[in-house]
């Protein structure tokens, strides 16, 4: 069979070139048809102990974003009192498929339990793997020690959400409780779960880097 050329084929290649130009935008545009979904995992801190639900911090993060122009649903998966061998083990059926990336939040009942750092670094890690295995993004919301703890809890505990994230790469805010911490106006009785008040602050202060989450989320 003769090789077809000049003119004709110009135009075919023309006309090639046009019709990729036209679809390629169509895919990000399908993908940008839902919201995206995120999962707040983690313990009292996330769930909104203490608080009427419109007050957690899933629900204020959410509504923060979307006034700022994202679409965006994110799921409570806070669980009071828990710690990071519990969430390894819920994790599975607290992240159903579909989900777009992970908020996880864990850490401060084994800090507060005095549990072995080396022990919350593997199950933190796991968490990580298991959900990269899923092909599900992570975003690192650390902790810190109390300083009654002592100078070498301290040394174990504080580097381990910074280190990690480092390893894997993740999207990380150091320090939940930024801004809230051992402010008595902010916090409930107990000292340790924020107000109302102080989920806002938190939601504020966070928000930069879930934006920063939801931009690696939308490259991907």
């Amino acid at each position: 069979m003769k090789r077809q050329s000049g003119p004709f084929m110009t135009i075919i290649f023309a006309c090639a070139a046009a019709l990729a130009a036209l679809i390629a935008p169509l895919a990000p545009a399908q993908a940008q048809g839902r919201p995206i979904r995120l999962v707040a995992f983690g313990d009292s801190l996330t769930a909104g102990y203490g608080l009427p639900q419109e007050a957690a911090f899933p629900v204020v993060l959410e509504r923060a974003l979307k006034a700022r122009g994202h679409s965006v649903e994110i799921a409570n998966a806070g669980v009071s009192g828990d710690t990071t061998s519990g969430g390894l083990d819920r994790l599975d059926w607290s992240v159903p498929d579909g989900t777009d990336g992970v908020i996880l939040e864990l850490g401060a009942n084994d800090m507060l339990r005095g549990l072995d750092p080396a022990g919350i670094r593997r199950n933190l890690e796991a968490i990580v793997e298991r959900l990269k295995a899923r092909n599900i993004p992570v975003m690192l919301a650390g902790m810190y020690a109390t300083r009654n703890l002592g100078p070498d809890y301290i040394a174990k505990f504080d580097p381990i959400h910074q280190e990690i994230a480092k390893k894997h790469d993740l999207v990380l805010y150091p320090f939940f409780l930024d801004g809230v911490a051992g402010d008595r106006s902010l916090n409930l009785p107990d000292g340790i779960h924020p107000t109302a008040k102080g989920i806002e602050i938190i939601v504020g202060r966070i928000l930069p880097t879930v934006e920063s989450f939801l931009a690696r989320i939308a490259q991907r």
